[in-house]
């Protein structure tokens, strides 16, 4: 059985912080830097290689069954993972071509069995565990046969929702995760890496590529502590398979992350991930085989929706969406002075953003009156888009001016008084000059009844 890993010191832990931060550079991976790491892995009596924390069992011959009740206690039997099954082996089996590799902005897709020699996949699944502690990001790989050679599955998480031109894998974004699991020939403990994708600079934060847009550089989570994994070295029944049916020995792999560790504390989104094999153990090997992306449920983020109507006499129907209305936005960790300006639907929309509590104010424009509260408390709700999220409503009132003229045709030949609202503070009334003469005007008034008497040479 092996020994069981030193806790982190302080000392390690800054020492990873400082290296993510440089392999992240402007990837988004900055949030690291305030992150309480948890410790390394614990090897429990029964033999799992499980990290600290976390309550998900990795044991050291990986397998899908929860092997004891007490913690860890959770394994991909008992949890509801999202899951994806590759098509078929064979000729319409789909895979990578074209020399794709890793830093190919598009890979191509194309048709065909993988060689024999390479790792033909079948499933693969991913959990997020959420502690009090921090979050934990389980993965697994299932595989036709036993490759020779090494065994290199990378787990690509991408934050856009967007499906690149070659109308599977979604187009990347800055900060998307590449967590890659390396086991080298007749190995059982396999090696963990990180690397994040960075959309523009220097192409020194690059693992391989010559220029960025690039995989930025690996951190080994396996040698910080913040990842572990193993394979099965037995065959696993498929009674205990979890649905996959009978499994071989060395063609199923599982790994834990410490995924707080890696993304922070702030909100994340990784809305799909996909797996796929290299064809050696070189970061610019050939891509083969993959499974397509699966909708991993990743996302603690949330959105807070505005909607914008105003009033309108001539349109049909009289209340109409209002575009280019500005609002002040507060709360989370949106940063000073943040705004939303309304479209031509009357909506307004910040994305990907804290679940909680903030403040919305309109900047209430010209010749309307605000007939809502202003300003209003909205609340953010996690796993909400801007098509899904709850809005918080704003209504507007166009204003009007009035004014009554008094005009004595005789100079001085009458005195008038123009009473509107007497009673009011300041009051609707006016008196003629010495030459008679007077009006009366009011502004910004909302639609409603207004009775003027005007009383001549009383």
């Amino acid at each position: 059985m092996p020994s069981t890993p030193r806790p982190r010191t302080s000392e390690d832990r800054a020492t990873f912080r400082r290296r993510c931060l440089r392999a992240a550079a402007v990837t988004g991976f900055l949030a690291l830097g305030a992150t309480a790491l948890i410790g390394g892995p614990a090897l429990a009596a029964h033999g799992d290689v499980s990290l600290a924390g976390s309550n998900f069992e990795i044991d050291t011959d990986a397998n899908l069954k929860v092997d004891h009740t007490a913690p860890p206690s959770l394994d991909w039997a008992n949890v509801a993972e999202a899951r994806k099954a590759d098509l078929a082996s064979g000729s319409g089996d789909d895979s990578f071509g074209q020399g794709s590799k890793e830093d190919t902005l598009v890979p191509s897709v194309v048709d065909g069995s993988i060689p024999p020699n390479k790792s033909d996949l079948k499933n693969f699944g991913t959990y997020l565990e959420e502690t009090a502690g921090g979050d934990f990001l389980h993965m697994f790989w299932h595989r036709v046969q036993d490759p020779s050679g090494t065994t290199n599955m990378d787990f690509e998480f991408n934050q856009s929702e967007t499906i690149s031109s070659n109308g599977v894998t979604p187009e990347r974004t800055a900060g998307d995760l590449l967590i890659q699991y390396d086991l080298s020939q007749g190995g059982t403990n396999p090696q963990l890496f990180l690397s994040t994708w960075v959309a523009s600079g220097p192409k020194s934060q690059c693992e391989a590529a010559n220029s960025t847009p690039c995989w930025g550089t690996r951190v080994n989570l396996s040698a910080t502590n913040d990842a572990t994994g193993s394979i099965n070295t037995s065959a696993i029944p498929s009674a205990e398979a979890d649905g996959l049916g009978d499994i071989s020995p060395r063609t199923f792999g599982e790994a834990t992350v410490d995924f707080s560790a890696i993304v922070g504390d702030d909100c994340v989104a990784f809305g799909s991930a996909y797996l796929k094999s290299r064809s050696s153990d070189s970061f610019t090997a050939a891509m083969k085989d993959f499974i397509a992306p699966l909708e991993t449920g990743i996302n603690n983020c949330g959105a807070l929706k505005i909607v914008k109507t105003k009033k309108h006499a001539a349109a049909t129907p009289t209340t109409q969406p209002h575009a280019g209305v500005v609002f002040n936005v507060s709360g989370g960790s949106l940063p000073a002075g943040t705004t939303a300006t309304t479209n031509a639907s009357g909506v307004a929309c910040i994305a990907g953003i804290d679940a909680g509590s903030y403040t919305v104010t309109e900047q209430v424009p010209t010749g309307y009156a605000v007939t809502s509260a202003n300003p209003q408390n909205a609340t953010v709700v996690a796993d909400t888009t801007c098509d899904t999220a709850t809005p918080v409503t704003f209504t507007n009132m166009p204003l009007t001016n009035f004014t009554i003229t008094v005009d004595s045709q005789i100079d001085g030949g009458t005195a008038s008084t123009i009473d509107c609202d007497a009673a009011a503070d300041p009051p609707f009334e006016a008196t003629t000059g010495a030459n008679g003469d007077g009006s009366l005007t009011k502004n910004n008034l909302q639609p409603g009844t207004y009775t003027c008497v005007i009383i001549i040479d009383p």
